[in-house]
């Protein structure tokens, strides 16, 4: 495991690596080896516990690409582990491979299970610094395939998951019937997406149970208003914060629903 600081932002930032032995990836050279996820992690330097989310980025990105999104929550409160996934990312060996996202969703899982284990250790950076019982799974694009598929799919559902945040995301191929108590789920999703269309986000969402929200962003495509599009990425990182608040710090949803409607930018659909 491998640890590096970054100094200059809101919250402290280590980046581990945490190896799967019990699955392999191929590399260009038929070489077979285990999954190897370097994880970029956010976490306050107040002491405590803080609740976790787990994000996962989108096609042939990085979690560099959502820096100001990622800050935003750590800067919130959270603690907030970023996985580079080993065959997606836009650096892949022999270049980025859509078809092992099926692989991602356990790849999620087993940052939280490492990262609950380091917690509750008596030294290191983030010993006591997680809450086991406040967990969330956010992903943006293929990423968001992935966080629906650890919060949702009996596959590979993850029941330490509390809520999810799904932007611009879908239901892996496969994926069965919605669980019935599962975590509250905000979707988001821009009007104007080519990528991934809107309808694709209103299938899933239909098929949801409540609690569960849809946020529109109008007008906006698929990856800058996650990225650097304002005001669409201001919004999109108050609202999800004041969604994660209620659902995981049981604050005022009130406050959720009034921080996501945005005269002419979006429209929220909230089934609480």
């Amino acid at each position: 495991m491998a640890a590096a600081q970054a100094h200059g932002s809101a919250a402290q930032i280590r980046v581990f690596e945490f190896v799967d032995r019990s699955r392999t990836i191929v590399l260009p050279d038929g070489k077979r080896v285990p999954r190897v996820l370097r994880t970029v992690v956010r976490y306050p330097s107040a002491a405590g516990l803080h609740p976790l989310i787990v994000f996962a980025h989108g096609f042939a990105l990085t979690p560099a690409s959502y820096a100001g999104m990622l800050n935003a929550w750590a800067a919130a409160g959270y603690v907030v582990a970023a996985p580079v996934f080993p065959l997606s990312n836009a650096s892949a060996p022999g270049g980025p491979r859509e078809a092992d996202i099926v692989n991602q969703p356990r790849d999620v899982s087993l940052v939280i299970t490492r990262l609950l284990a380091m917690s509750r250790r008596s030294a290191g950076v983030l010993a006591g610094k997680i809450d086991p019982a406040r967990i969330a799974v956010t992903g943006q694009s293929d990423g968001g395939v992935t966080a629906l598929a650890v919060a949702y799919d009996s596959r590979f559902r993850d029941r330490r998951v509390d809520a999810a945040v799904v932007l611009s995301g879908a239901m892996l191929g496969g994926m069965g019937s919605f669980p019935r108590r599962g975590p509250p789920l905000l979707a988001v999703q821009g009007t104007a997406d080519t990528l991934n269309a809107p309808a694709t986000t209103a299938t899933f969402f239909g098929l949801a149970h409540r609690p569960k929200f849809l946020l529109w962003l109008l007008g906006a495509s698929h990856l800058p208003p996650y990225t650097d599009e304002e005001p669409q990425l201001g919004i999109v990182e108050r609202s999800t914060i004041a969604f994660l608040d209620h659902y995981v710090k049981g604050r005022p949803l009130a406050v959720f629903e009034r921080t996501a409607r945005v005269a002419g930018l979006t429209r929220l659909v909230a089934d609480p």
